[in-house]
């Protein structure tokens, strides 16, 4: 099982670990890509810190993230799955797992960003600002760059097994599963049961419980089918629709009745 998560805006601190190795990220045939984003992601923000703002989308209160941008390459480095927080990572819980369940998550566990393509969560990088919706003055739209590198490199990290693809709409465009991988990947939806309504918050918190569940119970669905069953096994409220045609994802949606 492969999962597929967003990361989160907000970062921990790069704290006084040893600084970024490149090569030593998982996916090396993302390297080229990694290395032409992270050198001019550095150089904007050691440059124009107003230019480096505008283009990264930052509020004034967040001015201190172009500094932060700026020594990325000697900041100290934590495994990504510390550096990430939010709803969603509060949810899943790394640190608190049992042992066999943080190897499951090891090796089920991509998480996709603007600045590295795709990291697993024991990779070590440091705290950063760059989201895929950035258009850097050199190489543009960062979602467009990853999409050749990701078309390369995603195909075998996905390996034989589940696709579940729970990254928002713009970390999604940057690597669409296609063919036969598509047609095992499930997408999942969180609606509030009575309106039928998406919602936001608990869309987070719920995907994170979620893929917390299946890694504490050693679950890993070969399909999208096995995955629904699971999951309701697991005490959810799943309604599934496979697709009409062959090489096109399932739709899941999990129902919830709190939302906050």
């Amino acid at each position: 099982m492969l999962v597929l998560l967003p990361p989160s805006e907000g970062k921990a601190s790069s704290g006084r670990g040893a600084p970024l190795k490149p090569e030593s990220l998982s996916l090396p045939g993302l390297a080229a890509a990694r290395e032409a984003v992270l050198g001019e992601l550095v150089d904007l923000c050691a440059g124009d810190e107003e230019k480096a703002r505008e283009v990264l989308g930052l509020s004034e209160g967040l001015r201190g993230e172009v500094a932060k941008n700026a020594v990325l390459r000697t900041a100290g480095a934590r495994p990504a799955g510390e550096i990430y927080t939010g709803v969603l990572y509060d949810a899943l819980g790394l640190a608190s797992l049992d042992a066999a369940a943080k190897r499951r998550a090891a090796r089920s566990l991509l998480v996709f960003s603007g600045l590295w393509g795709a990291v697993r969560v024991t990779d070590r990088i440091p705290s950063y600002r760059c989201s895929m919706g950035v258009r850097l003055p050199g190489l543009g739209a960062l979602g467009t760059h990853w999409r050749g590198p990701m078309a390369e490199v995603l195909p075998e990290a996905a390996g034989t097994g589940l696709v579940l693809d729970l990254r928002s709409a713009a970390y999604a465009a940057a690597w669409k599963p296609k063919g036969e991988v598509a047609g095992r990947t499930a997408t999942v939806r969180v609606l509030h049961a009575p309106t039928r309504k998406v919602v936001s918050h608990f869309n987070k918190a719920t995907k994170g419980r979620m893929v917390r569940s299946l890694l504490a119970a050693g679950i890993a669905p070969a399909g999208p089918g096995e995955l629904v069953e699971a999951l309701r096994e697991l005490g959810y409220e799943v309604e599934a629709e496979a697709p009409a045609k062959a090489g096109q994802p399932w739709a899941l949606d999990v129902l919830v009745t709190e939302v906050h």
